[in-house]
């Protein structure tokens, strides 16, 4: 177990730079403010050490527990000659060791670098070297990739195996917090694959990414809040809820919901892969309050197996996702049949945090893709100045903005501009001002379709599309044509239980989106290909057309 509070004291100082926690006892202890990702889940701890922290399948661990395995795994890896500023990759599906091994990371002021379990060798090779690892904690399951990837990164100081060696190597080593001091500016990276080229590495610091992803600011308001200790000490007011991660680790919808959950006292339940059958069992038995994904290759099978199961959803508050929003039908299933719920669907990426936010609830109107700017949100015309009102620009976010992208320096000065003296993080994605001061997410540009000089946003479209009752999912992107340069296209995912007749579907997206947009090829596909977070895989798409049309 940890050692008491007061023996855990590390930083010393006038007490004007310092900030304090009151316990149960009324003692009061004063602290250095750190502002960083460890010092914030360390405080939670030490107030909910009985809590439970992460329920993953039949496992759960309390928030002692949790601190104490994550010491034994830094200690594991700094005793190999793992140290701050080292980069460590996390290759797992969501379990409670893959929360370990990012804790253990920043507990050491080392690096914690996602790494995605669908990646094949060469891919893993990539990230492996790219993102400069000097150690590895991977699920048993990945053992032959690493083996087939190991002869090409020699820097590795230590592998530990999740399913092999990673209990022996906790059992051996020490469980004390008796780490030196850590501090704000401390790195932290995710890697990011997008839509096009290899995965890119965004650096924040520790506060900054807090700030934007962790709760270290009220999101709507934009105000910071006042110390390390506000969010551990809402935990008490609210007794803890109980927040679940339907996306995976490697991703940082789930990786900062956790986090962010952890901060505030709260239990996190993660699903160790997509079942939706299984997140409703899970949302029963755990009394789940809010559920966190990301978008609707997530909300509609989890809907639709909540229809067909005739789940308990009354313990849950809100649907939350991030990364990619709601299609109107989804948001209707939802308040059908859940409604006393709210979704939010909150926009930004990697490269910005949070940027924006909507509500939909039963009492409200669900008028499309829209949501309400976040603080230091706009967007940036063509001529690099703030847009006006229904000009599609780029999204931008100023104040807490990341370093850059890790070892590109030409890709970082792309994604960070300056505008009248403010420095704004702006990644491509494309967005329009509406009249009544919400924004219009459209899309990352290099997804735009032109077609006769006309832009077509794939979101529009896939959400006329996935409207019609016989539509399961569908992508859209643009392929070559002599006439136009560029044809609107789309694959579809029909529904097996319905037949799709596409005269028809013309029909329903046509009243739905300017004529221009209605895409003028068609393919019908078993299942449409996305990424481990959910994401729209577009390579996919583009690769699936030019294999059919050279067919």
């Amino acid at each position: 177990m940890p050692a008491p509070l007061n023996q855990r004291i590390r930083h010393l100082g006038s007490l004007s730079d310092k900030s304090g926690l009151a316990t149960d006892d009324n003692t009061f202890y004063f602290f250095k403010m750190a502002l960083n990702i460890a010092d914030l889940y360390e405080h939670a701890a030490d107030l909910f050490p009985d809590r439970v922290a992460i329920a993953c399948g039949e496992r759960e661990v309390t928030f002692a527990q949790l601190d104490e395995r994550a010491n034994r795994l830094a200690h594991h890896l700094a005793e190999r000659g793992v140290g701050p500023g080292m980069h460590i990759g996390v290759y797992a599906r969501n379990s409670i060791e893959a929360v370990e091994t990012l804790l253990a990371a920043y507990k050491l002021r080392a690096v914690a670098i996602n790494v995605n379990y669908r990646y094949v060798e060469n891919e893993l090779r990539y990230v492996f070297t790219d993102a400069d690892l000097v150690a590895l904690v991977h699920d048993a399951e990945y053992s032959p990739q690493v083996a087939a990837v190991l002869p090409h990164v020699p820097e590795l100081l230590a592998v530990v195996v999740i399913g092999g060696d990673y209990e022996d190597a906790l059992a051996a080593a020490s469980p004390e917090r008796d780490f030196g001091p850590r501090s704000a500016d401390d790195l932290y990276i995710l890697y990011t694959g997008g839509t096009t080229g290899n995965p890119k590495g965004v650096m924040w610091r520790h506060e900054d990414v807090w700030r934007v992803l962790g709760g270290g600011i009220d999101f709507m308001s934009g105000e910071a809040l006042a110390d390390e200790w506000e969010q551990s000490k809402r935990g008490v007011e609210t007794g803890g809820m109980v927040r679940m991660c339907v996306a995976p680790l490697i991703h940082g919808n789930a990786q900062w919901g956790a986090l962010m959950a952890l901060f505030a006292g709260d239990t996190v339940v993660l699903v160790p892969q997509f079942d939706p059958h299984e997140i409703w069992r899970a949302v029963q038995r755990r009394k789940v309050n809010v559920i966190v994904l990301i978008g609707d290759a997530m909300a509609r099978p989890i809907i639709e197996a909540f229809v067909e199961g005739g789940y308990d959803g009354s313990s849950l508050w809100a649907v939350s996702s991030s990364a990619a929003l709601f299609s109107p039908t989804v948001k209707e299933q939802f308040i059908e049949h859940l409604p006393s719920i709210m979704l939010t669907e909150s926009i930004g990426s990697s490269e910005t945090g949070f940027a924006g936010i909507g509500f939909v609830t039963a009492e409200t109107k669900n008028d499309g893709p829209r949501v309400h700017p976040g603080p230091n949100t706009i967007v940036v015309d063509d001529s690099g100045r703030p847009a006006g009102v229904g000009v599609i620009g780029r999204l931008a976010r100023g104040g807490n903005v990341p370093i850059g992208y890790y070892k590109d320096p030409e890709k970082s000065a792309t994604m960070l501009i300056e505008i009248d003296g403010v420095r704004y993080s702006m990644p491509g994605d494309f967005a329009r001002l509406e009249e009544d001061g919400r924004l219009t997410l459209l899309g990352r540009g290099n997804t735009c379709v032109n077609t006769g000089g006309e832009k077509v946003y794939p979101e529009e479209v896939e959400g006329a599309l996935k409207s019609h009752p016989a539509v399961f999912d569908a992508l859209v992107i643009g392929v070559p044509d002599d006439r136009l340069g560029q044809r609107v296209a789309a694959l579809i995912q029909p529904r097996p239980d319905q037949s799709l007749d596409l005269a028809e579907l013309e029909i329903h997206v046509r009243q739905q989106v300017a004529g221009y947009k209605v895409p003028r090829t068609i393919w019908l596909v078993e299942q449409i290909g996305r990424t481990a977070s959910g994401k729209p895989d577009y390579a996919w798409a583009r690769k699936y057309a030019d294999e059919t049309a050279a067919a």
